[in-house]
């Protein structure tokens, strides 16, 4: 058995929001052709994310928003047999064109599969190399590059399906998973920690807390010895006490010094130390059970080394 799993499907490059947007096809590609150099995939059990089953989707999400997101759909694919526009613009940063809503299903469908399959005992964690990403997707609407929750829809996934009391969700992106937040925060089975730059989009995370949320917001600047800190301090400890069943990972990687989407310093190794804390938790209490899905990180070099560093801890290599 290979203990770490690796999902990913073709479908989730068709998606695209336009040349030149930062959140593009070649994220994947730079991922994939960095694992394949450096022989991380070779350690790895790679298999392609199914299509997400609405009634999961639902889970975390409200049902006429899912509906309206595949009408747009239905819509852009009408109005491009008439000679019409490209795309469908969901917010300023935010479109569709006719693949989104098959790549959204499948980025959805792959941390549900991660899920099933950590579950079943075929793989102690896996890593989820899908876009569009996810944590932005509130429960009624899709903004910032996202469209459906991806770990949100699998925490409660693993709650609801899987019987589970008690699941954590860790995000380390650059910006406040505030989607994540929305459809999570009051319930007393999630504990959910972050850390995000602040003030930064989307300028959340810091008021009306819910006891189950702990954000850890810092200035711009911040280097990783000082978040790797933070997360000994405040992060362990309430993860420790609350001892998750399974843990979700909302892997951004754009705190990274060398991604202009954020103006923090973290670097490869601060990635693996993070990595291998949230580990020793899962060992402790989980199972070792880890599903991690991607979610930020756009210098193209940085994200690939990035996720190298990540999945190497992952799966013991």
């Amino acid at each position: 058995m290979n203990a770490t799993g690796y999902f990913t499907h073709p479908d989730c490059r068709k998606h695209e929001m336009g040349r030149g947007h930062p959140e593009c096809p070649e994220r994947l590609d730079a991922i994939e052709d960095w694992l394949l150099a450096t022989g991380v995939k070779d350690a790895l059990d790679c298999r392609d994310a199914p299509l997400a089953p609405l009634v999961d989707i639902e889970l975390a999400h409200d049902r006429m928003m899912v509906a309206s997101i595949r009408g747009l759909g239905h819509q852009l694919m009408d109005d491009i047999n008439a000679g019409g526009p490209q795309y469908a613009q969901i917010d300023p940063d935010t479109t569709m064109n006719v693949h989104t809503w098959q790549a959204a299903l499948r980025a959805s469908g792959a941390a549900l599969a991660a899920t099933d399959a950590v579950m079943a005992g075929e793989m102690e964690n896996a890593f989820c190399a899908v876009r569009p990403p996810g944590h932005h997707a509130c429960h009624d609407k899709a903004m910032g590059f996202c469209f459906f929750n991806n770990v949100a829809v699998a925490a409660r996934y693993a709650l609801e399906r899987h019987g589970l009391k008690r699941v954590a969700v860790v995000d380390f992106d650059v910006h406040h998973g505030n989607g994540t937040e929305d459809i999570l925060h009051g319930d007393e089975r999630v504990l959910m920690v972050g850390f995000f730059q602040h003030p930064f989009y989307p300028y959340s995370g810091t008021d009306h807390l819910a006891s189950n949320m702990l954000n850890l917001p810092v200035p711009a600047y911040t280097m990783g010895m000082d978040v790797c800190d933070l997360i000994e301090t405040c992060w362990i400890p309430r993860l420790e006490a609350f001892k998750p069943e399974m843990i979700f990972i909302s892997a951004g990687f754009d705190a990274h010094r060398d991604d202009d989407m954020g103006q923090m310093g973290l670097v490869e190794q601060d990635y693996a130390w993070i990595t291998s804390r949230i580990k020793d938790v899962a060992k402790r209490h989980s199972k070792g059970r880890i599903v991690s899905s991607l979610e930020g990180g756009y210098n193209l070099n940085a994200l690939a080394r990035s996720v190298e560093a990540h999945v190497r801890v992952l799966a013991d290599l």
